[in-house]
């Protein structure tokens, strides 16, 4: 890629939830309408193995990320169930695990991102 290249590629240093509601969540003016990961400087869908369960393979692409704190929003009535080899696998990898209800999972990615590497995954509906 050229020099004249490089400036196309928009990356943000940190990111920011600007709100949320049951199933819709606005990250930096921009609006997704389906179960997230939010990277410091992207966001992606998150698509798991199973709908309303994580495991170790659905959180694979965090670790290679090499964040301090993963968060897990379990959705708004907190269904979504998080196995205990993701709680081991982040252990492991010396990840502070932190899996709220998806309102509060916002505030805390937020508050944390301001000073530490963050990943925060996302269920937007149940």
């Amino acid at each position: 890629m050229g020099k004249k290249d490089q400036g196309k590629i928009a990356r943000r240093a940190k990111m920011r939830i600007d709100s949320y509601d049951f199933g819709s969540i606005m990250i930096d003016g921009k609006v997704y309408n389906s179960d997230v990961m939010i990277y410091p400087d992207r966001v992606e869908k998150w698509w798991r193995k199973e709908g309303h369960s994580v495991y170790k393979e659905d959180i694979d692409k965090v670790i290679e990320e090499k964040p301090s704190v993963l968060i897990i929003g379990t959705g708004a009535y907190g269904y979504v169930k998080v196995s205990q080899e993701v709680f081991e696998y982040a252990e492991k990898n010396n990840i502070r695990l932190v899996v709220e209800s998806t309102r509060k999972a916002c505030e805390e990615y937020n508050n944390l991102s301001k000073t530490q590497k963050v990943v925060a995954a996302l269920h937007l509906t149940c």
